[in-house]
């Protein structure tokens, strides 16, 4: 036997809001370009490890040779100085190995380094510095490397109103609760500013004869096919490099 409501219940019941299938269809169709997203991202990435690295480098060079027609020609030879900061410990070693880097570079522009204890014309000190940030200096401490977004329909055209916005670690649902996501959770993803330097001087009196500056920013670690390439930016155009800041980019295997 089937009882019959109150009118008036039966009203009621007709303002009860009941589940909308466009919003579940919504719902669904949000997922599904999520994970397709997230593929995406993935061959790329994994594409990308085959390719190669730009190097991107704001060089800055100045010579003084005296007289300015006294450009002197390959082949030279010189001989290495150190700071006493470079000289001790593990300051010493990380020395070693970028003057092994630097001696590479250099002859390729036919200067080559004398044996210890012989004389030389020149003298080459190069000194390089790594500074660690947490993240990218224009990234938002609480939002994140991959920034934040809305999804969904934030103004209802589509009668469903399931907008979110997406942050560290959490969404915030259109009816503005606070909901805990672990596929939201962010990894802090370091950022590092590079910068080397090289100096040339004169054996006889330290008359500096040639500066030569590069700088590099990104998310790569050290390594030494990095160096080598801040080395190659800082000497294009030695030793009549041209005047001015400029911009020279270095591509590098993966």
């Amino acid at each position: 036997m089937k009882l019959a409501l109150p009118t008036f219940l039966q009203s009621l019941a007709r303002q009860v809001p009941q589940p909308s299938l466009k919003r579940a269809t919504l719902l669904a169709r949000l997922a599904r370009a999520a994970s397709l997203g997230l593929a995406i991202g993935a061959l790329g990435t994994l594409g990308g490890c085959a390719g190669v690295l730009l190097v991107d480098n704001r060089v800055e060079s100045f010579a003084n040779w005296t007289p300015a027609a006294a450009v002197p020609s390959a082949p030279q030879t010189y001989r290495f100085e150190r700071l006493p900061s470079q000289r001790e410990g593990r300051s010493a070693q990380a020395q070693d190995e970028l003057e092994a880097l630097a001696q590479a570079a250099l002859a390729k522009a036919g200067w080559t380094p004398v044996a210890p204890g012989a004389t030389a014309p020149w003298k080459v000190q190069v000194s390089a510095t790594t500074q660690r940030l947490p993240r990218a200096p224009w990234e938002d401490p609480w939002v994140g490397h991959w920034g934040s977004g809305f999804w969904g329909d934030p103004w209802n055209r589509y009668g469903s109103g399931i907008g979110v916005w997406g942050g560290r670690g959490h969404y915030i649902g259109a009816g503005g609760q606070i909901i805990w996501a672990p596929m939201f959770m962010h990894v802090e993803s370091p950022y590092y500013q590079r910068e080397l330097s090289l100096v040339i001087r004169r054996a006889d009196n330290g008359q500096v004869v040639y500066e030569t500056r590069a700088a590099h920013d990104g998310r790569w670690n050290s390594t030494p096919a990095l160096w080598t390439a801040m080395l190659e930016a800082a000497l294009q155009g030695f030793p009549a490099p041209p005047s001015g800041p400029r911009q020279v980019n270095i591509e590098i295997p993966r």
